[in-house]
């Protein structure tokens, strides 16, 4: 399995620990909220590098 499937798999299995540990409308501000917050707290050329990044592998 490829890193950026273990991470889905990681993530989907974190949602669900958090939806039923704390309530659906609480875990899915926290899933939302805080890659949201780590974006923002990125410098503008990091934010630039990280759609580059982006943009090439979509373009594959």
């Amino acid at each position: 399995m490829s890193t950026s499937g273990k991470v889905a798999v990681a993530g989907v299995a974190a949602a669900i620990v958090l939806f039923w540990a704390v309530g659906f409308w609480a875990g899915l501000l926290v899933l939302i909220g805080v890659p949201a917050a780590a974006y923002l707290l990125l410098d503008p050329s990091q934010r630039r590098r990280l759609r580059g990044v982006s943009r090439k592998q979509i373009g594959r």
